[in-house]
């Protein structure tokens, strides 16, 4: 059974296969057996696949399918690499992938572009499958580069906007940046290791390079740009919000089961170089805190549903940097699991909110929806409580478990601990915000109440996953050997009611600001000071307009500067070149014979005498 691993990846790419070279022309029913389908067998697939490795003996399995390139010492394979950190993932992207698939059927119904878009679902899917499965770094930059395109296609997939092309343009070039730091890195480790097999990789670097050396300190930092660029951290984060101008399941699928998890997992994978480099691995960490706090603040001050979302992505992928950074590997990749779950259910119920109510996305124009819209409601009610970390939901058991190991990380643990204590208050603070606003209140907008069951029965699935889907978690011992040990909740000690208690202080807090108005948000907004901060913060700290003056202005004035292209013009001078000396090679061909004769006697004098006095 384990055999039939490349069935994995390879079901939802022959998905893409078929609506490409059908051009739209199949009906919607068809596309959506076809792109619901492909992803649904992956699913059941891996799931059988998953069934089965669990119930095995072996820790790993590898599946080569053939040599993909032959260059000297140079021959990467394209092979499958098996065991629970792929696994975890596999569950993730082909399980919730599933889900946002099968609610994508009902939601884009009605547009155009309905096969175009399965489409770059498939491809999307099929390349972050191969990308978690690979059994090198070529093959998982083969896949790290797909979804990169795919986020491009889907991000701008309502092309005919220019402010959508722009932010696929935007994530486009972004992510580039971070990318070329993984090339490098994929160079340097090759030239001096000889392999990009990541297990022999892994098993060299540890042998042959020594703790805090130059060559891991280097390889770890160029990993971590790559890692950084594509999960949306500081300081290449910008891109993500933006992101929200595609269809709202692109948002729930680049969010919560595929391309801004590719970081994290790519940090896990390779955590044995960080460990050989402790100043990147605690890099890690203080750039999960700094993305987190900041985010979080951001997302105090957002009014469009879908920004306010996408900051807390960033939020919750920053808490994963957090645990990875402090060596609790395996809760990273258990919030990365949860997050998966309430995330997609947070998005596609702010899909049902934005379906029902006429493309509006300004929660201030919402209000009284919990009457209106009762599924929705309690699908944001039970996403909100376990993004904010509510006891007994899924996110609770994860993200506790990253504060609690980052506490006894040692060093500077306490006092990151406590950093992600104050993005934990906010992140309950702003989800309750956004939950009291829109669902609260007197009604600010008509609802259409028609919700297609294609869309409300991934709901409900999410919902049970939201809740009781921290079950599902695989042990990753035998991933990461020597790992932190899970946090004992045997007795509760002082920091653990405090982690605990934090999240419903700021669901108190948003009680009494929000829904209860016992104190009025516009009062912070009463002095200039506070404006000056909401105005920063609502900006998104401000970094887009730094990477304006920075980089983005200077080019355009640079492009304003060579709108004739001065490389266009080498080439054009070089043309002009040519055409001179041909009229001039030209004016020699006369016709004449007896010039042509003393030409050549002319030339072989000279030819001569280059040979005698040369």
């Amino acid at each position: 059974m384990l055999n039939l691993l490349w069935l994995i990846p390879t079901f939802p790419f022959l998905g893409f296969l078929i609506l490409v070279l059908t051009s739209g022309n199949l009906p919607n029913r068809q596309v959506q057996m076809v792109g619901v389908g492909s992803i649904f067998l992956s699913a059941l697939l891996t799931a059988i696949i998953g069934m089965v490795f669990l119930n095995s003996p072996t820790s790993a399995f590898i599946q080569t399918l053939w040599v993909w390139m032959d260059v000297g010492s140079f021959q990467p394979k394209f092979s499958l690499y098996l065991d629970h950190l792929s696994l975890t993932m596999l569950f993730v992207i082909t399980g919730v992938g599933f889900l946002i698939h099968w609610y994508s059927a009902g939601f884009m119904d009605d547009d155009p572009g309905y096969s175009r878009f399965f489409a770059y679902m498939n491809l999307f899917v099929s390349m972050m499958l191969i990308l978690v499965l690979a059994d090198n770094l070529v093959l998982l930059f083969l896949g790290w580069e797909g979804v990169g395109l795919c986020s491009y296609l889907l991000i701008g997939f309502w092309y005919k906007n220019p402010d959508y092309g722009y932010a696929a343009r935007k994530a486009f070039v972004v992510t580039r940046v971070g990318d070329t730091a993984m090339a490098l890195g994929l160079f340097m480790l090759f030239m001096h290791l000889n392999t990009l097999d990541i297990q022999a990789l892994m098993e060299r670097a540890s042998t042959d390079w020594p703790i805090d050396s130059t060559l891991p300190t280097l390889a770890a930092a160029l990993l971590l740009g790559g890692a950084v660029g594509k999960s949306a951290q500081l300081p290449l984060q910008t891109w993500l919000p933006d992101a929200m101008a595609g269809p709202t399941p692109i948002s729930a699928l680049i969010h919560a089961a595929t391309m801004v998890t590719a970081g994290v997992y790519l940090i896990a994978r390779t955590h044995v170089l960080f460990q050989l480099a402790p100043d990147i691995q605690i890099l890690v960490a203080i750039i999960g805190v700094l993305t987190l706090l900041m985010s979080g603040f951001t997302a105090l001050t957002q009014y469009d549903i879908k920004r306010i979302l996408a900051y807390s992505t960033i939020s919750q992928i920053g808490y994963m940097f957090l645990g990875l950074g402090v060596g609790a590997w395996s809760a990273s990749i258990f919030h990365l699991m949860t997050h998966a779950f309430f995330k997609a259910l947070l998005f596609l119920g702010a899909g049902g909110v934005i379906y029902c109510c006429h493309h509006e996305h300004n929660i201030f124009k919402m209000g009284g929806l919990g009457k209106q819209l009762p599924v929705t409601f309690a699908c944001f009610l039970i996403g909100g409580a376990a993004l904010a970390a509510f006891p007994f939901t899924s996110g609770h058991y994860s993200k506790d478990e990253i504060l609690l190991q980052t506490f006894n990380s040692g060093g500077i643990g306490p006092l990151l601990w406590f950093a992600g204590l104050v993005g934990a208050l906010i992140t309950s603070i702003y989800t309750f915000r956004l939950i009291f606003i829109a669902f609260f209140g007197p009604s600010q907008n008509t609802v259409n109440e028609s919700f297609d069951n294609r869309m409300r029965i991934p709901l409900i699935i999410l919902c049970v996953l939201a809740l009781f889907g921290a079950s599902l978690r695989i042990p990753l011992d035998t991933v990461f050997h020597n790992a932190m040990p899970p946090p004992d909740h045997s007795g509760f000690s002082l920091v653990t009611w405090i982690t605990m208690i934090t999240p419903l202080a700021g669901f108190a807090i948003a009680v009494l600001y929000f829904l209860t108005k016992k104190y009025d948000p516009e009062a912070l907004l009463a002095t200039e000071r506070g404006q000056n901060l909401h105005r920063f913060w609502f900006s998104g700290w401000g970094m887009d307009d730094l990477y304006d003056k920075c980089f983005v202005n200077p080019i355009k004035r640079l492009a304003v500067i060579n709108v004739n292209d001065i490389v266009d013009s080498v080439y054009s001078g070089v043309v002009t070149l040519s055409r001179f000396a041909y009229a001039g090679l030209a004016l020699t061909q006369n016709g004449r014979l007896r010039w042509y004769a003393v030409g050549m006697i002319f030339g072989g004098v000279i030819m001569v005498g280059i040979g005698v006095f040369a």
